[in-house]
C-alpha cells in the first residue's frame, strides 16, 4: 500500500436513499448515479466535479448496525490474512471476505470491545 491514507472510501447506509441523498447533495454540492447493484439493488455514488466521492447503499441482512450511518473502508494487503489476523487477536469477523465486482475484495471486522472496521483490497487499478 501507498503512504497515503489508508482510508480509501466513504459509505453512507441507509433505508432512505432518496432523503439521504438529497439531503447529502444539497449540504456539499454533491450529485449523485445509481448504479444497479444486482441483488443488493441500487447503489448510489456521490460525486463532485464528475469524479465518486462517496457512496450510499440500502441495509442488508449482513449491515451491522442500526439505522442509518456512514462508515469508512480501510485498505488493506491481504484481506484474508487480516480476517485470519483479527479472530487471532479476540475480534471477529462480521462479514467474511467476498470480491465486489470491479472493486476488489472486502470484509468487517469488529475489536473486542465491538468497534467495526470494514476493509478492502483494492483491485491493483483501483482510484483509490
Amino acid at each position: 500500500m501507498s503512504d497515503r491514507s489508508p482510508f480509501v472510501w466513504h459509505e453512507l447506509v441507509t433505508p432512505d436513499q432518496t432523503r439521504s441523498g438529497a439531503f447529502f447533495s444539497q449540504l456539499f454540492g454533491w450529485t449523485r448515479k445509481e448504479v444497479d447493484a444486482g441483488p443488493f439493488g441500487i447503489y448510489t455514488l456521490f460525486q463532485k466535479g464528475g469524479q465518486d466521492v462517496a457512496g450510499m447503499m440500502n441495509p442488508t441482512p449482513d449491515t451491522p448496525g442500526k439505522g442509518s450511518f456512514w462508515h469508512f473502508y480501510i485498505a488493506v494487503e491481504n484481506i484474508e490474512e487480516c480476517a485470519k489476523q483479527a479472530l487471532l487477536l479476540g475480534g471477529n469477523v462480521v462479514v467474511a471476505p467476498h470480491e465486489v465486482p470491479g472493486v476488489g475484495r472486502v470484509c468487517v471486522v469488529a475489536d473486542p470491545t465491538g468497534a467495526v472496521a470494514h476493509l478492502m483490497q483494492p483491485l491493483k487499478n483501483a482510484s483509490f
